[in-house]
């Protein structure tokens, strides 16, 4: 079985594993490391591979899969879709602005200057962009 790049999780942190799970797998998404048709892990090994309980996995995986990113079917696994990237909706735009808002505010608070708060967000977004669209 080929399995998805390797990522990890902080048990010790105050954000849930299956949000941690979410949000690694989705950079992993996003860039383009997993193509359309692939296979993921069973709930089960990511579970052990992780140290987390399998429902942990399991509801990443079902996040994942009304996101659209995932085709779950019991005894196939997960599956990785083809995903076209959906208009924002407003609520998500305004939410959008305040992570982003939250973000910043915590990178000024912590001595990083303004200006490579803006070059690190540019050169991110930049990275992104061409790894979704070649």
């Amino acid at each position: 079985m080929t399995h998805a790049p390797t990522i990890t999780i902080d048990t010790a942190s105050p954000i849930p594993a299956y949000q941690q799970i979410v949000t690694a797998m989705r950079g992993v998404l996003v860039s383009g490391q997993l193509e359309p048709g692939r296979r993921l892990p069973t709930v089960r090994e990511l579970a052990i591979d992780l140290g987390v309980h399998h429902n942990t996995v399991a509801e990443a995986y079902r996040t994942l899969a009304a996101e659209g990113w995932l085709d779950l079917r019991r005894r196939r696994g997960a599956t990785v879709l083809s995903r076209v990237a959906p208009r924002p909706s407003p609520a998500v735009a305004t939410e959008f602005s305040r992570n982003l808002r939250a973000v910043t505010a915590k990178a000024l608070a912590d001595g990083i200057p303004c200006c490579t708060v803006a070059e690190a967000l540019t050169e991110l977004a930049q990275e992104l962009s061409e790894e979704v669209t070649p």
